[in-house]
């Protein structure tokens, strides 16, 4: 077969949401009932991840972001608290520390993995620290146990950032089954998609408590328990609060999806397989991968590392380049502690943390979806050969 041919005729962008027949039933049911705000399929959607995790609180918000935002704010994180932040991670974690207040501090990564460093956590506590956020990147689990060990007696929060680990595992229990506190996202990228949304996993009853009444302007009922049949429209504001709150729109979607999620996980796994045997003969591609505790991978991101000693261009051209041949790929993530703000704020340089500095420069991540077949997988890789071969340096 020509994939030269094949790849002129189609695009294999970076990712794209697996939405079936139950996705659109759903959310037409939704657009007819005349009810699009926070209701029944939002409670729905909540039992059903609690369910499925176990998990004491399901709380839904409109994002991971906010998700973030609200625990940081029931927490009482502020003004002279500091968070420990892995420096390989969406900025929006660290711009919520900033927002209220407090300090980001952040920590370097294992080179091999891109997950926080217990060793890291170790050295960066301090009398100031409130709160650790590591996050299960790419859908591979950080070690929680180490993480565990080195706050234990400590007054110091550990909330799993789960944006990434819908289906993950580590040593035989789901992330989120049995964390104290974790936030997941639904973001269209993620291995389950309610458009936009995120579920927060908590298991203290006072807080949960507070979440809820946090994500809707701090009134004592939000508007199903308002305009619903039954309801009174009578409220009470109990405290300043957020508009966080997701729509029954969204959880239509989370409805059908979340019932999905091992067979996109495993479909995930069987790409992500593949990539791995195609690309082992490529000795300037490198995939992450985690060692020293058991664990299944989600596989919600296929992140490379690039060996860019020998080639003429680099990381973002390579990904240009790419996309010359038809191919998408993404960026997870640039060293946020080089960011601007991070970089002039705190003084930070690339030797402070040299290898989520050196991860930052040479990392992508190639196409990976639950709609990709094994020739896509073929074709992508064939691409990064080709981008490889055109700019290496004789």
């Amino acid at each position: 077969m020509n994939h030269t041919i094949d790849k002129q005729k189609k695009y294999i962008p970076f990712c794209a949401p697996t939405i079936e027949e139950e996705e659109i039933f759903e959310v037409t049911d939704t657009l007819r009932s005349g009810w699009l705000t926070t209701g029944k399929k939002v409670l729905q959607f909540e039992e059903m991840f609690r369910t499925r995790l176990n998990a004491r609180h399901a709380i839904s918000v409109n994002s991971a972001t906010s998700g973030w935002h609200l625990v940081a704010h029931a927490l009482g994180i502020g003004p002279g608290d500091e968070v420990i932040i892995p420096a390989i991670t969406w900025p929006s974690i660290a711009n919520v520390v900033e927002l209220l207040g407090a300090r980001s501090v952040f920590a370097d990564v294992d080179p091999d993995s891109l997950q926080i460093l217990p060793s890291e956590v170790e050295r960066l506590l301090s009398s100031r620290t409130k709160a650790v956020i590591p996050v299960h990147f790419a859908g591979a689990p950080f070690d929680i146990d180490a993480i565990r060990k080195i706050l234990h007696g400590k007054s110091v929060y550990l909330i799993e950032d789960a944006a990434h680990a819908a289906g993950t595992f580590y040593k035989g229990k789901e992330i989120g089954s049995g964390s104290n506190i974790a936030i997941f996202s639904f973001h269209p990228i993620k291995n389950i998609t309610t458009g936009e949304g995120g579920m927060i996993i908590c298991e203290d009853d006072q807080l949960a408590e507070k979440l809820k009444l946090m994500r809707f302007h701090g009134i004592s009922k939000d508007a199903w328990n308002r305009y619903a049949k039954g309801g009174s429209p009578e409220f009470e504001v109990v405290a300043p609060g957020y508009k966080f709150n997701m729509m029954d729109l969204q959880a239509a979607l989370g409805i059908s999806q979340l019932p999905k999620l091992d067979r996109f996980n495993d479909r995930r796994t069987q790409l992500a397989t593949c990539y791995n045997e195609l690309l082992s003969g490529i000795p300037q591609v490198t995939p992450l991968f985690n060692h020293g505790y058991e664990h299944v991978h989600a596989w919600h991101l296929y992140v490379v590392k690039l060996d860019m000693t020998g080639l003429s261009i680099d990381r973002n051209a390579f990904i240009n380049a790419l996309g010359e041949e038809n191919i998408g790929a993404g960026l997870h993530f640039p060293a946020v502690h080089l960011m601007q703000y991070y970089r002039e704020k705190y003084a930070y340089t690339a030797e402070d943390l040299p290898n989520a500095s050196k991860a930052g420069n040479s990392i992508l991540s190639l196409p990976l979806y639950p709609g990709m077949s094994e020739e896509d997988v073929h074709d992508v890789v064939e691409a990064v050969q080709k981008v490889i071969i055109k700019y290496t340096r004789n």
